[in-house]
């Protein structure tokens, strides 16, 4: 069965207890991390006394990120992103003096509010409000770390552009510029959940807490900013690859052209001495050959230096 952290306020003492209403002088943050659909109903129905649709959302985890008010709770759809861009979703209700966490599979993120929260719970479980910030900024803590990482792949994909135009990127690329749709939509609809947690429209917080709030809007401000750049860095980079092999290509075709119209006139001579016409005086020629061969050097040479002024070559 889950346990759930329990504050108390006078003592200034966290303890590990079975799942209860919090008293008076409690603060309780309940982790239903991989709970059955029978343990998340009873914790949030017979315990917590939850609305309907709190139930509901909290049970079929398919939600985007949004901020319901109820008339005794809060439910804050949050999503954890992972190192390759997959996500967890996890719902907090929100309550005068707990919070409740939903989450699917253990998050990196989770554990560590954990550790935070046993480590200083008087600095971080005071207040429901408290619970919810060190959630929410462990969870947004890792998006800068996502774009760091993001910005890595980026600079080796340019890396590998640039060092050979063939290299076969474009299928990365475009599911990278993918998996960054994804994760920008579900952020920009996190930014807006957030923008509403103030303290006038947050009940379980306290004004001296809105800045802490504000942190983390800025924080996700920052990251919306850096994919939205990585986004145009990958389509950029296609863009790069393309021009790079219509360079190359047009080089291959230049030299091709070149050389093809050295040859050009000196197949033509060759042609011209291969009739078998009786009357050819310099079939007779006793150096003709060598003639020849020379008018043929001079040609080619011509206009080699030719397009070497021209500067085709």
């Amino acid at each position: 069965m889950t346990q759930m952290l329990l504050f108390d306020t006078a003592t200034q003492s966290v303890n590990e207890s079975s799942v209860r209403m919090p008293g008076d002088n409690e603060v309780a943050w309940v982790p239903l991390i991989a709970a059955s659909q029978e343990e998340i109903e009873h914790v949030l129905r017979d315990v917590f006394g939850c609305h309907p649709l709190i139930v509901e959302d909290c049970v079929k985890l398919d939600q985007r990120p949004k901020l319901d008010r109820y008339d005794k709770h809060l439910l804050l759809t949050f999503f954890e992103v992972g190192h390759d861009l997959s996500t967890v979703e996890m719902e907090h209700v929100i309550g005068p003096n707990y919070v409740i966490t939903v989450a699917p599979q253990s998050a990196g993120s989770v554990e560590a509010a954990g550790r935070d929260f046993r480590a200083a719970p008087e600095r971080y479980m005071p207040f429901s409000g408290a619970i919810l910030y060190r959630l929410l900024d462990r969870c947004v803590d890792d998006y800068a770390e996502l774009t760091d990482k993001v910005e890595n792949v980026l600079d080796k994909h340019e890396r590998a552009v640039f060092r050979n135009p063939h290299v076969k990127i474009a299928g990365d690329v475009f599911r990278l510029k993918r998996k960054l749709h994804t994760v920008r939509r579900i952020m920009a609809e996190e930014k807006a959940a957030l923008a509403q947690l103030t303290h006038q429209q947050f009940p379980y917080s306290r004004a001296e807490a809105d800045v802490y709030f504000i942190d983390i809007y800025d924080h996700i401000s920052r990251v919306l900013d850096s994919i939205d750049g990585f986004r145009e860095s990958l389509s950029g980079l296609l863009e790069l690859q393309l021009n790079m092999k219509s360079d190359r290509m047009n080089e291959i075709m230049k030299t091709l052209t070149i050389v093809s119209s050295i040859f050009l006139p000196l197949t033509f001579v060759v042609g011209l001495y291969g009739m078998n016409f009786l009357h050819m005086p310099e079939l007779r020629w006793r150096y003709g050959y060598p003639a020849v061969l020379l008018v043929m050097l001079i040609i080619a040479g011509s206009l080699w230096a030719y397009y070497k002024r021209k500067r085709w070559l």
